[in-house]
């Protein structure tokens, strides 16, 4: 029994890295940085990372947890996504989101937050 055991770390931290692996692969968007970090309705923030272009991205959110607010998607490449701040988002920090593309689209928060004024 105490060597079926020894088996069992070694074997999930493998299967832990093909995971990681196959998501990087398969262009899984990822939101590493968003410039300015404070700001207000209508201004234009540029978001750096990867697979952000149009291909695997859909719609991108503002989101507090709770109530989410779809912003205007001016410009997409793999690196980088450039949104406008709607009107009608409410001041104070928020996450953003997306939303992506494919037969099961996901929505996904992302470590990266902005701070609406």
């Amino acid at each position: 029994m105490k060597m079926r055991m020894s088996y069992i770390a070694p074997l999930l931290l493998v299967l832990f890295i093909a995971s990681t692996c196959l998501q990087a692969q398969s262009g899984m968007p990822q939101m590493k940085s968003v410039e300015p970090v404070n700001a207000k309705a209508g201004d234009v923030l540029t978001v750096t990372g990867e697979n952000l272009d149009a291909a695997n991205v859909a719609k991108v959110y503002l989101t507090d947890g709770k109530n989410d607010v779809e912003v205007v998607i001016e410009g997409q490449e793999a690196t980088a996504l450039k949104f406008k701040v709607p009107e009608n988002v409410k001041p104070g920090r928020l996450a953003l989101m997306i939303r992506t593309k494919g037969k099961e689209p996901n929505l996904i928060e992302q470590p990266v937050k902005v701070t609406i004024d």
